[in-house]
């Protein structure tokens, strides 16, 4: 009978090795439920501050905009029930109407032209050119501007007496504009200037041009196709989970907009041309004190936000190309 033992020779890290790994096999059931006891806690604790945040600063307020939204509330006096009076005013409140046009407007317009002048930017940026870096920089430096500072800024290039773009158009002949005073004008305004904030768009895109195989487009410039179609037949379905992701983001931000009207338009003016839903609903709730009224608004917006979101991704399905699905 031929009995093995441990050879001396061996180093003590190989032999321990060797013992945990019989120990797993007597009792190994034991050894791993304790690790994933032990893998799961760790889990807990690491989602812990988020679970955190997300139940006291959204779920929390949230939960209490539903309950409010239900009682007529002016922040001063109890509140009372109201049912669903808040909602039934407002099918009666031609604002309402006319907020949400005015956003539908911006949505339509500023997130399409956002999202090709970003994808533009992005194939721009990723040429290998000198001073790349610094471009990107430059690119993206509005971005990470205060919005005050934005805001500002555009003050004086859309003043119509003094500003920039007045000035430019008087250089190339064409008439001067009243851009933020003028009905007319002011929503376009704000789709223009919706521009200078791309560099968040554009870094997401140029993250997945660089993900893209180079190797595709070498095949395909072997095939004989020019930059266009390569474009068109490489880079777009590779590239189509950015763009939705990128166009949902666009979505939400776009209903979202309050900052530049807020600051440039505080009244939704002129002629409640830039009344934009959030600006609404601030008015509502912290200058006409309609807090119930307000938080039925506010969910009103949130239910357009996600059926506009969840038709996308319905959408999704038959442009959206992801890498590996054809072999599923």
């Amino acid at each position: 009978m031929v009995t093995q033992t441990a050879d001396p020779r061996e180093e003590p890290a190989t032999r321990g090795r060797r013992g945990g790994l019989r120990g797993i096999g007597r009792g190994g059931s034991r050894g791993g439920l304790g690790t994933r006891r032990r893998e799961a806690i760790d889990g807990y604790l690491f989602i812990a501050p988020w679970l955190v945040g997300f139940v006291f600063l959204v779920a929390g307020p949230m939960l209490a905009s539903l309950v409010m939204s239900f009682l007529n509330w002016d922040l001063f006096s109890p509140p009372t029930w109201a049912g669903l009076g808040n909602f039934r005013l407002l099918l009666h409140d031609p604002l309402v109407g006319k907020s949400l046009w005015n956003t539908a407007f911006f949505t339509v317009f500023s997130v399409p032209l956002n999202l090709a002048t970003a994808l533009g930017a992005a194939l721009l940026l990723n040429q290998r050119v000198r001073f790349r870096s610094v471009f990107r920089t430059l690119f993206y430096l509005p971005a990470v501007m205060p919005a005050v500072a934005n805001a500002i800024l555009w003050f004086w290039i859309l003043n119509p007496e003094v500003g920039l773009a007045n000035s430019v158009l008087r250089m190339v002949g064409l008439p001067e504009l009243q851009w933020l005073q003028d009905p007319h004008t002011a929503k376009p305004s704000f789709v223009l200037m919706s521009l200078w904030g791309i560099g968040n768009t554009m870094v997401i895109f140029l993250a997945g041009l660089q993900g893209i195989p180079q190797t595709l487009h070498d095949a395909a410039q072997v095939d004989g196709a020019n930059w266009w179609h390569r474009f068109w037949a490489v880079t777009v379905p590779m590239l189509s989970p950015v763009i939705l992701f990128n166009l949902v983001l666009g979505i939400i931000g776009s209903f979202q907009i309050f900052t530049s009207a807020f600051l440039l338009a505080g009244n939704g003016g002129p002629e409640q041309s830039t009344l934009f839903s959030v600006l609404y609903l601030y008015r509502l709730g912290f200058e006409q004190f309609r807090m119930g009224y307000a938080a039925a608004y506010a969910w009103v917006i949130f239910l357009v936000i996600l059926v506009f979101s969840l038709v996308q991704f319905r959408l999704s399905r038959s442009w959206v190309h992801y890498e590996g699905e054809d072999a599923r």
